[in-house]
């Protein structure tokens, strides 16, 4: 069997172009003038076009992409450099916004000549759904592991918890900044007991949320500072400026009192 398929690839390239005909990804192939001169089944069930319909016409008026007669297409691309290009796009055909990857290569003759350009289409729709939903996903998350809490009248406390990233800083920049202007804030905790690792990254985000809510008019105080992490801040050489530090949320409340003027009495 495999020897009667090498024996009919050599006889002809009618195997190779059934072949490409079936292969389920779309598939299209232009000259230098980016005329088509070949689409497989699943392109022209992606076109929602027949072969006679197609060909001959320049691809940007099938897909007419985002790419599509600009500096960013491909295909261009592809043939001005002899490389094979990918990146993600989005094609318009027939009204719909269909999300897409692609790859587009050179063609090239027997003499290694570029006459053309091939070009294989993968509809990622459910790729990028799913990414969305992912980050949507993502954003409830932190939400949740970063609450902002009024602890006091005039005083916020913002737990963190895990590791903190570059999104997640500016997420908890958000919660901090929107809380702020909800309450009226005048103080806020920053409590980072719960972070395991302080490296010049994470002091940095810090830093900027301090500034953040300082440019608000709230003075903010970092709390929870292990021994393990005060360690590592003076090792790393990291300067915290005139950030305010306690080792645990009481001291910081106390600091947060002394700041607002209230004075706390037991009671008998």
């Amino acid at each position: 069997m495999t020897k009667q398929l090498e024996n009919s690839q050599t006889i002809s390239g009618e195997l190779a172009l059934n072949i490409l005909r079936q292969i389920p990804t779309p598939i299209m192939a232009v000259d230098t003038n980016l005329q088509l001169v070949f689409m497989n089944a699943a392109g022209l069930a992606l076109s929602g076009m027949s072969w006679a319909e197609l060909k001959g016409r320049k691809c940007h008026e099938i897909f007419n992409s985002l790419h599509c007669e600009t500096p960013e297409c491909r295909m261009k691309q592809a043939m001005a450099s002899g490389k094979a290009c990918t990146a993600r796009n989005e094609a318009k055909i027939d009204g719909r916004s269909i999300p897409i990857e692609y790859t587009a290569a050179p063609l090239m003759d027997e003499n290694g000549e570029i006459i053309g350009g091939l070009e294989y289409i993968l509809d990622i729709t459910q790729r990028v759904h799913d990414e969305k939903k992912l980050r949507e996903q993502s954003k409830t998350i932190m939400e949740i592991s970063t609450p902002a809490i009024n602890l006091w009248d005039g005083i916020v406390v913002l737990p963190v918890v895990g590791v903190i990233d570059s999104m997640r800083a500016q997420q908890m920049m958000h919660a901090m900044l929107a809380k702020i202007k909800e309450s009226s804030a005048r103080i806020i905790i920053l409590d980072i007991q719960g972070v395991a690792a302080v490296d010049t990254a994470v002091a940095n985000h810090l830093i900027k949320i301090t500034k953040a809510t300082k440019l608000m008019g709230c003075r903010c105080i970092i709390s929870g500072i292990s021994p393990a992490v005060a360690e590592t801040i003076v090792q790393l050489g990291i300067d915290l400026g005139d950030v305010s530090t306690t080792s645990g949320l009481g001291d910081a409340l106390g600091e947060a009192f002394a700041l607002l003027r209230i004075e706390v009495r037991k009671t008998k």
